[in-house]
């Protein structure tokens, strides 16, 4: 069902309905059954949101369906941890290079014993051990108030996914066991596995992700409650390592057939972000082999492609995307033929 009367009569509401049956078909890839609780995933499950730098909220499909957050969690956390120590501490404890590896590899930068980047596991775990709290409740408190700040609501942890993840966290154990072995992460090494855990657990929906990808691209403030989410001198820092380690061992292909800033899940989201103009999210729980949503992925390379959107494109788009977002008339009826 349609959202509000915009979604009705908006030339780009009828762009992503088209879309989303386009690729509502797909059936290719796997669910992420290596963690239980995500292995039970419906197939079907597919949701589209856009939310612009006004505040307009445009969405289809399943877009009220929760699921967990996953590493979509990651480049908000080290914005977070930016805030709190600022760039030279994170840096010496999280690189910024992309790796070429998966995202769970047991790898570390060979000259500087931490890891390549904060968009992978190791790196996220260094992040997560950065979060300021006098106890384990404050540290992931402190997420949660966060997630608050950019989505506008609350967000809770979905605890079957956390204790599936928690009994299923072996690799992650030994990424956290090396990472203190060379000095990288504290002496807390399970308190902070369990709150990396937790907030990998959080649950969110499609327009969840949306919100968060407009805040960013609207230099950190939230466009709906107005409220500073991150400090706009270090939303760069995130939405770059986002645009060249984002997307896993695809982060390069995604570059240059997207060229969006971007954030993958193994729950099957991603959150995209157009800077100055929106944020997109896209929920679909069937993964390729490198771990991203298939339909998530066909669909931000049709949007990237029809409007225009990659950061570095010289092509005219086959459509303008502030005139499908402003006109109160169904003029964009027809999609890509993919």
């Amino acid at each position: 069902m349609p959202n509000s009367l915009q979604d009705i009569i908006s030339p780009l509401h009828n762009y992503l309905m088209a879309l989303y049956q386009k690729y509502q078909s797909l059936k290719e890839g796997k669910v992420a059954d290596y963690i239980p609780e995500l292995g039970r995933a419906d197939t079907d499950w597919f949701g589209i949101s856009i939310v612009n730098t006004d505040g307009q909220i445009y969405q289809v499909g399943d877009y009220q369906q929760s699921f967990t957050i996953q590493s979509i969690s990651k480049p908000f956390v080290y914005g977070l941890a930016l805030e709190n120590y600022g760039r030279e501490t994170v840096l010496n404890r999280v690189g910024l290079e992309p790796t070429g590896e998966a995202f769970n590899s047991i790898v570390l930068d060979a000259k500087n014993n931490r890891p390549c980047n904060p968009m992978v596991n190791a790196g996220a775990i260094a992040t997560t051990d950065l979060l300021t709290g006098e106890d384990s409740g404050a540290r992931l408190q402190q997420i949660l108030k966060m997630f608050h700040l950019y989505t506008g609501r609350r967000l809770d942890v979905d605890i079957p996914v956390f204790l599936s993840e928690k009994a299923t966290g072996s690799r992650n154990r030994a990424i956290a066991y090396l990472m203190h072995n060379s000095g990288m992460i504290s002496d807390r090494v399970e308190e902070t596995l369990n709150i990396y855990f937790q907030q990998c657990s959080i649950s969110v929906t499609c327009n969840d992700l949306a919100m968060m990808g407009a805040t960013l691209a609207n230099k950190g403030k939230n466009p709906i409650t107005g409220e500073q989410a991150i400090k706009s001198h270090y939303v760069q820092d995130v939405l770059s390592l986002m645009h060249t380690c984002g997307m896993y061992d695809f982060a390069g292909e995604w570059a240059y057939r997207v060229g969006l800033p971007a954030k993958s899940g193994v729950s099957g989201g991603i959150v995209a972000v157009v800077p100055g103009k929106c944020g997109i999210g896209i929920f679909s729980p069937l993964l390729d082999a490198k771990g991203n949503s298939i339909r998530a992925v066909k669909v931000c390379e049709e949007l990237a492609k029809d409007f225009g959107l990659h950061l570095y494109g010289a092509v005219e788009p086959t459509y303008d995307l502030a005139f499908s977002m402003q006109q109160p008339y169904p003029f964009l009826t027809a999609t890509s033929s993919g």
